[in-house]
């Protein structure tokens, strides 16, 4: 009898859980856009990295990392995979990929790649499907997708063609001081002929890579990550990096060149830092031939934000407001204009639409975001642990 009366207790209590699970699930009607992935901050699992790419079906697939104290990134990252059949209007779970981080997805020559390193600081590894993302090779050598041995950053930036090359932006993460955020990243970029098998390695020329120097900014260069490879408009090979200065919260993007053979990088400090809204948290910059202009989704910093947190002792600098999502445009990849809010949430510490990567389709601009929000379950560990991967969309962007 006390066992049948157990077993009642425990399954009334399962259904209440379950009621109370169904009951917190409604509150992600509050999110902004559609919900991919989710993770409660309870779990110490964060979802990072988020990437998108169109496939040749006209199908989407979503990528994101798993960071946190409950994961194991630094030994062997796991990435999921997740395709829309419809439009973005619902997600499934694709595959789960272990030993993948900070990776992005990408379509080259009609099939889907995966780049990104397979850890925390690891070694830069691609891998290739040929089943729209089910199911994917595995870089085991220097000939089936290891590029680089080493600790290396990278984020979900994408790849352009120039040239007759495939480009990619990269960073080097081998520094002397490897247990400060900044000085260990040296921005660097590979690349490789359109034609070519990617997936060996012997296929890739490196540049050399460029330290952060301290001395920049007037001694307040706290580092650059997470570069961006584009052609400027007098047709040079450039990467534009995230930029933080420890010394302003006016915000700024590096821009180092490229030589036309790939191997040579050079950054001059006095004229080729610029203003760019959003320039201290991660970016991604693409080029629209219709408008003639370069566009991103940056985590602007408006002024009366910039007043109001500099009141606040947990937000010492810019890189530390992620609240605010905003689409920015330029003629000429060095002036920048803000030209509209896509997303906001009036709270700084908890909330944010980040690191979004985003494609064209048409007239609307297409984008997944890192975001912290409100879950029922406590909201997000902070604005950088977030709990979300969601996707957006802007109508007539132009």
């Amino acid at each position: 009898m006390v066992m049948k009366l157990f077993k009642l207790a425990f399954l009334s209590l399962c259904g209440l859980i379950a009621l109370n699970v169904k009951a917190q699930e409604a509150n992600f009607s509050e999110v902004p856009g559609t919900v991919i992935a989710h993770k409660p901050k309870s779990g110490k699992v964060y979802l990072g990295s988020p990437s998108i790419c169109k496939l040749p079906n006209g199908d989407y697939l979503v990528s994101h990392d798993n960071f946190g104290p409950s994961t194991k990134e630094h030994e062997m990252a796991i990435s999921n995979i997740y395709r829309s059949t419809n439009k973005g209007k619902t997600w499934r779970l694709v595959t789960e990929i272990n030993g993948a981080f900070w990776s992005k997805l990408f379509v080259h020559n009609k099939e889907v790649y995966f780049i990104g390193t397979n850890k925390h600081h690891g070694n830069l590894i691609l891998r290739k499907s040929t089943d729209n993302g089910s199911t994917w090779t595995a870089p085991v050598d220097t000939n089936s997708g290891l590029l680089l041995q080493g600790e290396y950053h990278v984020a979900s930036t994408p790849p352009i063609y120039s040239n007759g090359r495939i480009w990619r932006a990269i960073e080097d993460a081998s520094g002397t001081d490897r247990k400060i955020w900044g000085p260990r990243y040296a921005a660097m970029m590979i690349s490789a002929p359109e034609d070519a098998d990617l997936l060996k390695a012997e296929s890739w020329t490196k540049s050399n890579f460029i330290p952060m120097d301290s001395t920049y900014l007037n001694g307040k260069f706290g580092g650059w990550v997470e570069g961006n490879a584009l052609v400027a408009p007098n047709g040079e090979l450039v990467n534009v990096l995230r930029v933080h200065d420890k010394g302003s919260f006016d915000e700024k993007a590096a821009i180092v060149r490229i030589s036309t053979d790939g191997k040579v990088a050079t950054f001059d400090h006095a004229k080729d830092f610029i203003l760019f809204p959003g320039g201290s948290k991660k970016f991604v910059i693409k080029y629209d031939k219709k408008s003639k202009k370069y566009w991103s989704l940056v985590n602007y910093v408006p002024e009366d934000v910039k007043l109001g947190a500099k009141k606040l002792p947990k937000v010492k600098f810019s890189t530390h407001i992620r609240n605010t999502l905003a689409l920015c445009s330029s003629t000429d990849l060095m002036n920048w204009q803000v030209n509209k809010i896509v997303l906001q949430h009036p709270d700084i510490l908890k909330h944010a639409f980040q690191y979004a990567d985003w494609l064209v389709e048409g007239k609307d601009i297409l984008f997944v975001s890192r975001t912290a929000f409100d879950d029922g379950l406590g909201g997000a560990a902070n604005n950088h642990n977030n709990n979300f991967i969601t996707f957006h969309k802007i109508k007539n962007f132009r």
